[in-house]
C-alpha cells in the first residue's frame, strides 16, 4: 500500500497544499522500503518519549522534525510529514506498538544507529530544557529494549547531565 493511499490522499485532486503533500509523499514512497521502515520506527520511538506526559509540545515536535531531517537525510517538509504520521500512530497504537517498534528497530539497526537513537531520544526529551524523570525512564526502557548496555546508556545520558530534572535542585 502506498503512503498516499494510507493517508487517504490518492484520490484527491492535486493543487495547492495537497500538491505539496502529494510530492512529499511520492518522495517518501521512492525511498528504499527498508530505509523508510527504519525511519518510521525511529520517528515512532521519538514520539514515544515526547508523549510520556500525554502532551507532545510544539518544542518537542520541532525537535523531532529537526532530528528526523538530519538523521533521516530527508527534507524539512518530509521530516514534518514523518513526524506527524509517527505522532498520530503513537496516539492510536502507542501502548500496543511501543515494545514491538523498539524490537523491530533493534533488529534493523546497527549498533551505531542504536546509540544515535538514544542521543536523539535525550535531545527530544530536553527540548523544553528539562529531561523529566518519566522521560528519562522511558529512554532507559527503550535502551534496554534495543539491547544497549547499561554502560552505553549511562555514557550517552551523561552528555545531557545539565538537563536532567533528577539532578536539579527543587
Amino acid at each position: 500500500m502506498a503512503i498516499l493511499d494510507w493517508l487517504g490522499l490518492s484520490k484527491r485532486p492535486a493543487g495547492g497544499e495537497q500538491d505539496v503533500v502529494h510530492r512529499i509523499v511520492q518522495e517518501l514512497d521512492a525511498m528504499e522500503p527498508r530505509a523508510a521502515r527504519h525511519l518510521a520506527l525511529f520517528a515512532f520511538l521519538l514520539s514515544r518519549v515526547a508523549n510520556v506526559d500525554q502532551d507532545v509540545t510544539a518544542d518537542e515536535t520541532l525537535a523531532m522534525e529537526r532530528v528526523v531531517e538530519v538523521y533521516g537525510g530527508v527534507t524539512a517538509a518530509q521530516a514534518a510529514l514523518v513526524v506527524a504520521i509517527a505522532k498520530a500512530q503513537h496516539q492510536l497504537f502507542g501502548e500496543t506498538w511501543n515494545f514491538l517498534a523498539a524490537r523491530e528497530f533493534r533488529d534493523l539497526a546497527t549498533e551505531e544507529q542504536k546509540r544515535d537513537l538514544l542521543h536523539c531520544l535525550f535531545a527530544v526529551s530536553a527540548a523544553d530544557d528539562t529531561i523529566s524523570i518519566e522521560e528519562e525512564e522511558t529512554v532507559r526502557a527503550i535502551s534496554r529494549e534495543i539491547l544497549l548496555t547499561n554502560d552505553e546508556y549511562l555514557a550517552i545520558r551523561s552528555a545531557y547531565r545539565d538537563k536532567r530534572a533528577a539532578l536539579r535542585k527543587p
